[in-house]
């Protein structure tokens, strides 16, 4: 079996900072492979900034001047947030953020994550640094899992397969799947899997998600243009266990906006049928 997958929805900008190229730039990789749609998801962090201020993240802010449309492609917009509590608590929402970047009391009590990601279309949910999950019992990081799933803008949980955290596959994917979240199986973990840890990892995942009929994602993690679009270890390891086309939500445009919808993070349906991607 051989996948075609139109989208990918996990990738970054130079303003992620440890990535090195424009979102212009994506989009043109994404144009050259005739991809459909380009989710650019830059890390939500504290490993970007020493100084955790709404100033420090306003380019996620003034992200409605990106055109729905570019150069054919559908562009969505995303940020990768870190998971850094067990109770399942991402980076931000303990931050209070009481004034704009220009200084003004804002009009509403609100935390970073608000003000962040309000206009955004989705969250990539993803830890990085798992320190905080070191001795505790399954059931814990299980829940963490769990709670970031509840968030109603998280849409995705990133690179479960390379966090290094154990947790129950089956809790967290019954959860997934009653609330359409999708999980992701990330080409850049394998792609850097010498020792085939993340693999296996990955695999088992990717193999549950298909017996109990969970949607995923398949991601790039990009941190460059030419990397953009490109998933040839995912799709070889999802060749290599029969996996179902038909969980792959991003296998084409309207399958992954669908699925956005009906997982409640927002209605963007009306992107699928614009004359442009006809073929």
């Amino acid at each position: 079996m051989s996948y075609r997958i139109a989208c990918d929805v996990h990738t970054h900008t130079v303003f992620t900072r440890h990535a090195y190229s424009t979102v212009g730039e994506n989009i043109a990789a994404c144009r050259a492979l005739d991809m459909e749609l380009l989710g650019s998801a830059d890390h939500f962090s504290s490993m970007l900034f020493p100084d955790q201020h709404l100033r420090n993240f306003q380019y996620f802010l003034n992200q409605s001047c990106w055109p729905r449309v570019w150069d054919g492609v559908v562009l969505l917009r995303g940020a990768e947030a870190d998971i850094v509590t067990l109770d399942g608590g991402l980076f931000g929402q303990d931050i209070d953020c009481p004034e704009t970047i220009v200084g003004r009391a804002c009009s509403s009590d609100g935390s970073l994550f608000d003000r962040v990601t309000d206009g955004l279309d989705y969250v990539i949910a993803s830890v990085h640094n798992g320190d905080f999950t070191k001795g505790a019992p399954i059931a814990r990081s299980t829940n963490m899992y769990v709670q970031a799933l509840e968030n109603p803008k998280v849409f995705i949980l990133g690179h479960t397969g390379r966090s290094g955290v154990p947790f129950d596959i089956d809790e967290v994917l019954t959860v997934a799947k009653e609330k359409g979240k999708l999980i992701e199986i990330n080409e850049h973990s394998l792609e850097i899997d010498t020792r085939g840890w993340f693999h296996s990892v990955c695999s088992r995942i990717a193999q549950r998600c298909a017996e109990m009929g969970v949607g995923i994602v398949v991601s790039s993690d990009a941190h460059i243009a030419p990397s953009v679009g490109r998933f040839p270890h995912a799709q070889s390891m999802l060749e290599g266990i029969g996996f179902p086309e038909e969980l792959i939500m991003n296998r084409d445009r309207r399958s992954l906006l669908e699925a956005l919808d009906a997982a409640g993070i927002c209605d963007l349906t009306d992107l699928a049928d614009l004359a442009e991607y006809k073929a």
